[in-house]
């Protein structure tokens, strides 16, 4: 069962991962951005995420195995990895798992740390859609809009979307497994993972993603890290101030 993507451009291997109930869809604009600076941009799905296979297991371990599978098809013997958030994660896993496989990395608003669960009204949102009345996007966005007050969360979410069939929606990703694992989306690097090649960690300026203590557990995983932040942004700082971050994306490359 392989990943999904779409891959655009020609030149060195650029793959990006996507954060929680996201997609490859979300990183388009820049992908295509990335692509015309001479980079062959693989947008890759995740597993129960996107066009990608559904499968009731699910880890960080798992998702890193997904990606060398990933790279051994499309025959990526060496590739620069960006990964957001949940993506970021899986970036750092995969890097530190199999850092020959990684020439650089790139993780957004992401520390190695352990986070609390915190999805809790999201996925609430999510299940209470019952797309045996919701026949439209703008019902679905009623429904979600009863939890999700913030309207371009509830667009992210509406990205998932999708007609299965003549007058039936469904969601793409696989939402029983995620509400299920959710735990997992939160979990700690292990201890002794260490990559020591070149590695970017670009955050938020009104994220809480990463904290200021949080640069000693980077630097002791990456010791190779810069830190920087991008303004104007919070947690969704790709899509938030995109211009600052793919020129920092860039400087770095």
């Amino acid at each position: 069962m392989g990943l999904y993507s779409h891959i655009v451009g020609t030149g060195t291997p650029l793959v990006i991962l996507h954060g929680f109930l996201g997609s490859g869809d979300n990183w388009k604009t820049l992908g295509t951005q990335f692509s015309e600076a001479g980079f062959e941009v693989h947008l890759v799905d995740q597993r129960n995420h996107g066009r990608s296979f559904h499968d009731p297991a699910f880890s960080y371990e798992l998702m890193a195995k997904d990606l060398k599978q990933y790279c051994e098809e499309h025959q990526l013997d060496e590739i620069i990895l960006l990964g957001h958030s949940m993506g970021g994660k899986t970036a750092m896993h995969f890097a530190t798992a199999y850092p020959e496989k990684v020439r650089k990395l790139i993780v957004a608003d992401i520390a190695p740390k352990a986070y609390p669960q915190h999805h809790q009204d999201i996925l609430k949102a999510l299940s209470s859609l019952d797309f045996s009345e919701i026949k439209s996007r703008g019902e679905a966005e009623d429904v979600l809009s009863v939890y999700i007050k913030d309207a371009g969360t509830r667009q992210f979410l509406l990205k998932n979307l999708y007609w299965k069939e003549k007058g039936q929606l469904a969601l793409r990703m696989n939402l029983p497994v995620l509400t299920k694992e959710i735990d997992e989306v939160g979990k700690a690097l292990e201890e002794s993972a260490i990559f020591s090649k070149d590695t970017l960690f670009l955050k938020g300026e009104n994220s809480g993603y990463i904290e200021q203590l949080d640069e000693i557990e980077i630097k002791k995983h990456f010791p190779k890290a810069v830190i920087e932040s991008v303004k104007n942004a919070g947690h969704w700082l790709h899509a938030e101030n995109p211009s600052e971050f793919y020129k920092k994306v860039i400087d770095f490359l």
